[in-house]
C-alpha cells in the first residue's frame, strides 16, 4: 500500500471512530456518574444536570421531541436521530435515556438525550 493510501486509510479509520471517543468520559477517581432520577425529580434539577431516566417513551411529539413517562410522571425529552437505538421499539419497551436538563427561557424544560437503551 502506498503511503498517501495509508495515511488515507489512517485519516478515515480515526473520522469513523471519533464519535465513539466523543461518548467516553473520565471515570476515575473523583469522576461523577449521571444520577438515576425520575421524571419529577429532572423536572426540578438545575440546567444542564446529568440524568438517567428509566421508563417508557410513549409519545413522538414532533420532530425530536417525545413525551417520556415513569412512575413518577411525564416530562419532554429531546432525542436526535443518530442517538436512537438501531432496533424498533414502542411505548411498552423500558428505556433508559442518559443526556442532561436543558431549562430553555420559554419554559420549554426537557432533557437532552445522549444515549437511548432498551432494556429487558
Amino acid at each position: 500500500m502506498s503511503a498517501k493510501k495509508t495515511v488515507l486509510a489512517l485519516a478515515l479509520a480515526l473520522t469513523v471512530g471519533t464519535p465513539l471517543i466523543a461518548q467516553a468520559g473520565y471515570t476515575g477517581p473523583g469522576a461523577q456518574p449521571p444520577a438515576k432520577m425520575s421524571a419529577q425529580e429532572a423536572i426540578k434539577a438545575a440546567d444542564d444536570t446529568a440524568v438517567v431516566l428509566e421508563g417508557h417513551i410513549v409519545r413522538h411529539l414532533g420532530k425530536d421531541r417525545y413525551l417520556f413517562r415513569d412512575a413518577s410522571g411525564e416530562i419532554t425529552v429531546e432525542i436526535d436521530h443518530k442517538h436512537m437505538p438501531k432496533a424498533n421499539f414502542d411505548a411498552k419497551q423500558r428505556v433508559r435515556l442518559s443526556g442532561e436538563v436543558d431549562r430553555e427561557l420559554a419554559g420549554q424544560d426537557e432533557v437532552d438525550v445522549k444515549q437511548v437503551e432498551l432494556l429487558k
